[in-house]
Order: structure tokens, then sequence, then C-alpha cells
């Protein structure tokens, strides 16, 4: 399995790593990492972009996907459900923790809960990872 090292290192200079995600713990069946909320990633009213907590969850669930991968073997999201529930203010961090609902041969389906520095929900995301054949 990969370390949280490894896999920092490949998000850095992507997508991810501009968002500022930092990997805190990860596992086979669970990831959690955190996201400052800068102004950036923001909305006018000051809050984190529905946007971010999307790509946030997507990371973390493609992070599961990849630490799961047999060799010779990619994945991409194919399906993302999105609940908003509470806005996280701009200077503050939110922690998304996702766990694997199902880790199967072809498909990976995982569910990231995304809280508040407080441990307030934010929001919840539900994908499916397709894996195919590198």
């Amino acid at each position: 399995m990969l370390s949280i090292e490894a896999v920092q290192k490949i998000l850095d200079p992507l997508f991810p790593g501009l968002m500022g995600v930092r990997i805190v713990s990860l596992e086979p069946e669970r990831v959690v990492a955190e996201l400052p909320v800068r102004a950036d990633l923001g909305t006018a009213g000051g809050i984190l972009h529905g946007g971010a907590y999307m790509a946030f969850a997507d990371t973390l669930g493609a992070v599961g996907t990849i630490i799961n991968l047999a060799p010779n073997r990619r994945t991409t999201t194919t399906d993302s459900s999105t609940k908003f529930i509470a806005g996280a203010r701009v200077g503050t961090t939110v922690v998304g923790e996702c766990v694997a609902l199902h880790r199967g041969r072809t498909t990976m389906v995982w569910q990231t809960t995304i809280r508040s520095a407080e441990g307030k929900l934010c929001a919840v995301v539900t994908q499916t990872q397709l894996v195919m054949d590198a």
C-alpha cells in the first residue's frame, strides 16, 4: 500500500495540491484529509464553494480506490452525489473522512463526510469509482 507521503507527493502538483488537500490518515477502507477554507475556494458569502466540497470528496474517493488497486489497474469516477448540509467559513479548515461502502473487482463505492473544525457536518458525498485496465 502507498504511504501518506507517497500519495501526497502524487497530489501536490495536481489540482488537489492546488486546492491544499492534505492527507492525514490512509487505510484500505478509510481516508482522512484536511482542506483549508481559503477565500479563493469560497463564494461571495465567505463560505466554501460547493464545487470545492465535491472536488475534495472526489479526491478522497479516488485516493481510497488507488491504494486498493491491483497492479496494472487504474480508476475514474463514474458517479457522484453531494448533499450540502452547512457552510464552512473562510479561514477555517474542513476535515473529510472517506469510507469504503464497496470494494469490488470492477467498481468501488466511497462515502465522504466533510465536517467543520468544530465537527459540524457540512456535506456528504457518495461516489462510484470504475476500476479498469491501465
